[in-house]
């Protein structure tokens, strides 16, 4: 049996580490034996995974002088489970799982990749962790990036692999879709009555650029938006905004809504805001970063980022349509989820790259 050790920064709230738990969950039930190591606590998921089977070891680096103990501890995980595959996930996974492969027993037979999550990263911030990865990326045998825009970002910033292929997330069809009995009763609860509502699904972080959203949903008083992620209740919000903070229950957020709305400003390599919103049916607005403009297709707007003027036109030009004319629209981009991003795709192409790997080693 394919062994898989995947290795993430942490387990918190997002959409890698949702990716990466629906993926080890989707391998686990097809036969491949899947472990998760966290390098910053246990986080939301952790509970997730091992429901489903899926062990998770905790390794924690809080501060750098844990670091060489962290990485001595990734070593003996990999030495007690010798896996068949080391998969990083995201810049600090990548760089812990391919020290662990180095100095870890089994090198020849075992396989490294690493897993690009973002595009277009702001430099100020991230320039030396971008140049680092660079620098090191010829030692995985595959990096999988999660959005065309991303790989060819870090290709034109450093990046050399020996190969790369992209993998987009994969959105629950099934949890994610329209559902009038939720839409009803969650505007009941909310106060919203029959007006349009926009949802902006995202964490508070400088990349998602809540400030386009709100002076963008500022000229606009006449429609309502709903914010829902972690932080989001500390903003200041005009009138017409409400935030919610972190649901648990996003899936009936998107069913009372009529448009999603994706904002950020750099780094986005695949939105899953975005996506999940357009396969709960809801018409889709979004800047143009990372593949949002491949996931929108022609059933939304795509705007410039940073823009509050563009941003509330297209908000406004989805508002206005008739409720059997959106309706239509959201459906269309339900259709394009379904189509091209539903998460069983995503799960069959991690699987078939694995397995890829294990009929080499048996040549």
């Amino acid at each position: 049996m394919t062994t898989v050790l995947h290795v993430i920064s942490g387990l918190g709230l997002g959409g890698a580490e949702r990716m990466l738990v629906e993926t080890a969950i989707g391998l686990q039930r097809r036969g491949l034996a899947q472990h998760v190591v966290s390098l910053r606590g246990r986080g939301h998921y952790a509970d997730d995974l091992e429901s489903a089977g899926v062990p998770v070891s905790i390794i924690e680096i809080a501060c750098a002088p844990q670091v060489l103990s962290a990485l001595w501890q990734l070593r003996k995980v990999v030495h007690r489970l010798q896996p068949d595959i080391i998969q990083g996930w995201m810049y600090h996974g990548d760089l812990a799982a391919m020290v662990a492969h180095l100095v870890a027993q089994g090198r020849s037979r075992r396989r490294l990749c690493w897993n690009i999550r973002a595009s277009n990263m702001d430099d100020a911030r991230y320039t030396k962790l971008i140049r680092a990865c660079g620098w090191l990326s010829r030692w995985p045998d595959v990096i999988v990036a999660n959005s065309e825009a991303g790989a060819k970002f870090h290709t034109a910033h450093g990046y050399r692999p020996r190969r790369v292929i992209v993998i987009p997330n994969g959105i629950d069809t099934d949890k994610f879709r329209p559902d009038p009995i939720a839409r009803s009763m969650l505007r009941a609860e909310l106060g919203l009555g029959e007006q349009v509502v926009v949802v902006h699904v995202a964490r508070v972080d400088p990349m998602k650029d809540h400030a386009t959203f709100l002076a963008a949903m500022e000229s606009l008083p006449d429609i309502f938006g709903l914010l829902v992620g972690a932080g989001t209740e500390t903003l200041v919000c005009p009138p017409n905004v409400r935030a919610l903070g972190v649901r648990n229950d996003v899936e009936r957020v998107y069913a009372a809504a009529d448009l999603v709305v994706s904002s950020s400003a750099f780094g986005e390599g695949f939105s899953n805001a975005l996506a999940e919103g357009m396969s709960a049916g809801l018409l889709p607005v979004a800047t143009d970063v990372g593949d949002a403009a491949r996931i929108v297709g022609q059933t939304g707007h795509i705007v410039s980022p940073r823009n509050p003027a563009s941003l509330a036109k297209a908000i406004k030009a989805g508002a206005a349509l008739f409720p059997d004319q959106r309706r239509e629209r959201g459906l269309q981009a339900r259709a394009q989820i379904v189509a091209s991003f539903a998460r069983a795709q995503a799960i069959d192409a991690y699987a078939r790259l694995y397995q890829e790997f294990a009929v080499a080693r048996a040549l």
